[in-house]
C-alpha cells in the first residue's frame, strides 16, 4: 500500500486534464491504484441495468465521477487558500503531522501520540 499525499475529505484543484482548473472535494481514495474520486470531476456516462434487489432503483443512462490520478490534483490549504504541495513534520508532541509548503500551517495530525 502507497502513502498519498491527499486524504478523503480534502478539498484538490484539479491540475490538468478536461477538467483543469476545478476544485473539488475527494469522495473515495485508492492508494493501490494511485487514484482518486474527485466530487463533480470526470463525469462519465455509464449504462445500468436495473437489478431487482437494489436499494437505490437507479437504472438508464447514469452520470457518475470516474477516478482520476493522484498525480493530477493539488491540495488547497484551508488557511492560505492556494493550491500547495504537502510536507510531512513532527511536532514537540511526537506527533507527525501534514503541513502547508506555503503558509507552514499544519494541516491535521497524522500520528499518534508516542508513549
Amino acid at each position: 500500500m502507497a502513502k498519498l499525499h491527499i486524504k478523503k475529505g480534502d478539498t484538490v484543484y484539479v491540475l490538468n486534464g478536461k477538467d483543469s482548473g476545478k476544485k473539488g472535494k475527494v469522495l473515495e481514495v485508492d492508494p493501490d491504484k494511485r487514484k482518486v474520486i474527485v466530487e463533480g470531476v470526470n463525469i462519465v456516462t455509464k449504462h445500468v441495468k436495473p437489478k431487482p434487489n437494489q436499494d437505490f432503483k437507479q437504472d438508464g443512462i447514469v452520470k457518475v465521477e470516474a477516478p482520476i490520478y493522484v498525480d493530477k490534483v493539488m491540495f488547497i490549504c484551508k488557511s492560505c487558500g492556494k493550491p500547495t504541495k504537502i510536507g510531512r513534520k513532527i511536532l514537540d508532541n511526537g506527533n507527525k503531522a501534514r503541513v502547508c509548503k506555503k503558509c507552514g500551517e499544519v494541516i491535521d495530525i497524522i500520528g499518534k501520540e508516542k508513549e
